[in-house]
């Protein structure tokens, strides 16, 4: 009997190729976030990896998502660095984590609607858009050449403002006219050309590369307990929580399956709550499903599992190539500067569509008081007892939910 591996290695074969190639949709955002808040981009492509296969070890390795590096928490992690450091922010991201093991747990026990019933549109959306819009300064000052706080100029302000320019239009000219692959794509193009027109202006210094090693351990850190930071970054993860019921019914739209129903929305919040938590206790940022990843799910008909698992392999292996994470690091800050500006501008338009799709009338007086008092708390940074910011602004919406009466 002649054996039948050839078919078999042949799927493998594609399995693993395919797997590769999602990492490469992911990259591109997978390391924009480590890059802005100051953490380790090995690490983080370490805890894509982990988070990953944690992810389809809880669901059982039914559901073709990948999890990596999450932009909903830029805002908090730059602040909580600046404030209590990186081993203090990680404390606040683990228990991040932890609040969407609990919001499972209220899942299983009261169904997928205790979500959205605790945290609908009216709480989500804005939360969403104060993420987007208190980095707006941030995302201006690197695009003309300055730090993220504007303290000191880096680049000339007119080298800096041709570079930031033209690394948005890049960005932008490929998520609209790109076909296929390219087109999930457009923040790794984007970076990549705006890296090629530095260099003419000695913006690139490769010294750092070529002293660090080939192979090396990731940057780990731990975390160490600070309370203020888990008040600060807790209620940030409201968003991303509701973002995550939605990314499991995209995904389930293009494979066809039932995916709230089996492994079950518990399951895979579950799994993405451990996997932040695991993420935050290396020195990673929080982990979330990626719809550049579903997209590419979408375009190339692959809907086997595995090939998450391979791509989260290949995660964990590019985050031992030192000469990787140095080349990162020398991302000039007009580069990153003209990625944010459409970035932060994008999170902001996802929070305003969360209402616009709710279907709700903001004009009603319970709306409008709940959208109000989150957007003017949170641009506005209104601090009460050391809470402040998207924090104070998160659990203001979700207390004014519960205690104001509902329109009869």
């Amino acid at each position: 009997m002649a054996p039948h591996t050839n078919s078999a290695d042949k799927m493998d074969y594609k399995t693993v190729l395919i797997g590769a190639q999602m990492l490469f949709v992911a990259f591109g955002a997978l390391v924009l976030v480590p890059l802005l808040t100051g953490l380790d981009p090995n690490v983080a492509l370490f805890t894509a990896g982990a988070g990953t296969l944690l992810f389809q070890l809880v669901t059982g390795r039914m559901v073709p998502i990948f999890l990596a590096s999450s932009f909903a928490f830029i805002a908090p992690i730059i602040y909580g660095v600046q404030t209590w450091g990186i081993p203090g922010t990680l404390c606040g991201l683990a228990a991040a984590g932890l609040l969407y093991v609990l919001l499972s747990i209220g899942v299983k026990l009261f169904g997928s609607g205790f979500l959205h019933r605790l945290l609908p549109p009216v709480v989500v959306g804005p939360v969403i858009m104060v993420i987007g819009l208190i980095l707006a300064p941030v995302a201006v000052h690197m695009a003309m050449g300055r730090t993220g706080d504007g303290a000191a100029v880096l680049v000339p302000q007119n080298t800096a403002m041709m570079i930031s320019m033209v690394t948005l239009l890049v960005t932008v000219l490929v998520s609209l006219l790109a076909k296929g692959l390219l087109r999930l794509i457009p923040i790794l193009i984007g970076i990549a050309v705006g890296y090629v027109i530095s260099i003419p202006f000695g913006l690139i210094d490769l010294t750092p590369v070529a002293k660090a090693a080939w192979v090396s351990v990731p940057n780990f850190v731990l975390p160490k307990w600070n309370w203020q930071a888990v008040v600060f970054i807790v209620p940030v993860a409201i968003a991303p929580a509701i973002e995550h019921f939605g990314d499991i019914l995209a995904i389930g739209s293009v494979t066809g399956k039932d995916y709230v129903a089996k492994p079950g929305i518990h399951r895979t919040m579950l799994g993405d709550g451990l996997a932040t938590s695991l993420a935050a206790f290396l020195g990673g940022p929080p982990n979330t499903t990626y719809s550049e990843v579903t997209g590419a799910v979408t375009l190339t008909k692959v809907f086997n599992p595995m090939i998450m698992i391979w791509a989260a392999v290949f995660a964990i292996l590019l985050a031992f190539v030192g000469k990787l994470g140095a080349l990162l690091q020398t991302i000039p800050v007009p580069v990153m500067g003209g990625i944010m500006l459409l970035l932060f501008g994008a999170i902001t338009v996802v929070g305003l569509n969360t209402l616009v799709r709710a279907g709700e009338d903001l004009t009603e007086a319970r709306n409008l008081i709940i959208v109000a008092i989150i957007l003017v708390f949170g641009i506005g940074g209104m601090t009460i007892f050391t809470l402040g910011g998207i924090g104070l602004a998160g659990i203001a919406g979700v207390v004014l939910n519960l205690v104001l009466p509902k329109r009869k």
